[in-house]
């Protein structure tokens, strides 16, 4: 009879009067390799938390290692990097990855990583994880796939006995997804028990058992093969009446092409990000874009955003306009809505749902001046489109990144914006939330005529209104039209 590594036993949290967690009981064996599984805030990033001993909970958790080598028990991979700058402080701005001179103040992959390199066996995670090619990057400048990567070779340098893994597969492509899966199987070979945070499309072949919660509590829990299958998320119906409503609210925007690029070329140092970029986007038009980690999809996007300086240097127009003919950033900006993976990590950790989707309308990373009745009004009606009335008075960290995206993709939203930049939107969200989301991005673009970008690793989580593909690869486009249509 196998023994039991872990025991839950009526286990509890509560935030802020907010029960997130309710009477869990759960028994994981030795030998079982197990996934929890559920809804956007259903609970199990909190759940993750209590089992890694950083979040206080009611009810015992208690784990029963055997003796062996390894270094450490049990530990957990958060969802989202945090690191220090050389001052060792956390004051990084939005921008300062494009900056090549700020960005110097950030330390590198190869400085992380050196602590675990002296002296100690099990360096080939480097290159299983592929950080060879980016030790010498500062951290700031990475791609979200890099540093999910990187945090994953730090925690076992660390050698735990349990690895906890909070959604590890957000932001890799396709080839990471798949390199990942090898890598879990390797880990567990190794002797090292995992517990997943994840989708149930991305179970990795080594995991045994499924957990499901639903509402805080374990609905579900046992062999993978008896997990109850998923059922076709149900799409809600859009509030026409609000859309409509929202109709008169943008600005006349007259321009004819959102975005020409003419042979950009974009470096760090010996280091090209973008190579002879020629690439043209009219109003109206509807484009993907995607592209291995680390091929300079960010860095593209950057650039229509307005906040790499590299603009200047280059051939680019916005709506009409060259780069450095006397427009201001913000000019550029009050026209583009915008969302990125990391986007949250720079909003003060108190700043309620209401303000950061306010934020959207001056282009500010948080809410610094107060809002007219008529941008209340506005703020609230999209709000209401993004189903987000029980969440707008909370803060935004106390939301799971579901949640938080549902809240920062109302922000992009929230002025009406001609051009809209969506970087992996939907991640973190659940079925449901990626039908519904899906349906209001092609009901926006139909009604508005919307500009569209909009980066994902995932085909199935592109709008149907798309027409035109761009792929990058070491540097370089490639585009195509696509037999979706408005």
């Amino acid at each position: 009879m196998s023994t039991a590594l872990a025991q839950l036993t009526d286990v509890s949290v509560t935030f802020n009067a907010i029960e997130i967690l309710k009477n869990i009981h759960l028994t994981i064996q030795s030998g079982e390799q197990w996934a929890i599984v559920g809804k956007s805030g259903s609970g199990k990033t909190t759940l993750a938390q209590a089992l890694a001993g950083s979040a206080f909970h009611n009810g015992t958790i208690a784990f029963h290692l055997p003796n062996h080598t390894h270094a450490n028990r049990i530990l957990l991979i958060e969802q989202q990097h945090h690191f220090k700058n050389r001052s060792n402080t956390s004051d990084f701005y939005y921008q300062q990855r494009y900056n090549s001179s700020d960005s110097e103040d950030a330390i590198t992959v190869q400085e992380v990583l050196q602590p675990f390199l002296n002296g100690k066996p099990g360096t080939n995670w480097i290159e299983q994880l592929h950080l060879t090619h980016v030790l010498a990057e500062p951290l700031i400048q990475l791609s979200n796939g890099e540093n999910k990567r990187l945090q994953l070779a730090k925690a076992l340098f660390l050698d735990p006995a349990v690895l906890i893994m909070d959604n590890p597969f957000v932001g890799l492509d396709v080839e990471g997804r798949q390199s990942l899966h090898r890598i879990l199987d390797s880990i567990v070979a190794s002797g090292i028990s995992i517990i997943l945070i994840t989708p149930p499309q991305d179970l990795p072949n080594c995991i045994t058992h499924v957990a499901v919660l639903e509402n805080g509590q374990l609905v579900s829990a046992g062999k993978r093969s008896a997990t109850p299958q998923q059922t076709t998320a149900a799409v809600h119906p859009l509030p026409v009446e609000i859309i409509q409503k929202l109709k008169g609210a943008g600005e006349n925007n007259h321009f004819t092409t959102a975005v020409k690029m003419v042979d950009v070329t974009i470096k760090y140092g010996e280091r090209t990000i973008l190579q002879n970029i020629n690439w043209e986007v009219k109003k109206g038009e509807c484009w993907s874009i995607s592209g291995p980690n680390g091929a300079g999809k960010s860095t593209l996007l950057s650039l229509v955003t307005a906040d790499n300086p590299q603009a200047y240097a280059n051939e680019l127009y916005l709506f009409d306009q060259r780069r450095g003919s006397g427009e201001s950033i913000w000019d550029i900006k009050r026209r583009i809505g915008f969302v990125s993976p990391e986007l949250h990590l720079y909003f003060d950790r108190g700043t309620s749902c209401f303000d950061v989707i306010a934020s959207g309308l001056f282009d500010t990373i948080g809410l610094f001046r107060q809002i007219s009745t008529a941008q209340q009004e506005q703020v609230q009606n999209w709000i209401t489109l993004l189903q987000l009335q029980n969440l707008q008075r909370r803060p935004l960290f106390q939301l799971s990144l579901g949640q938080q995206r549902m809240v920062l993709l109302a922000r992009a939203l929230v002025k009406n914006p001609p051009l809209l930049i969506l970087d992996e939107p939907t991640q973190g969200l659940d079925d449901e939330q990626i039908s519904y989301f899906k349906t209001l991005i092609n009901q926006l673009c139909k009604t508005f005529n919307t500009t569209l970008l909009y980066v994902s690793h995932y085909s199935k989580d592109l709008p149907d209104c798309i027409t035109k593909a761009a792929f990058l690869e070491s540097g370089k486009m490639t585009v195509r039209a696509v037999g979706n249509g408005k």
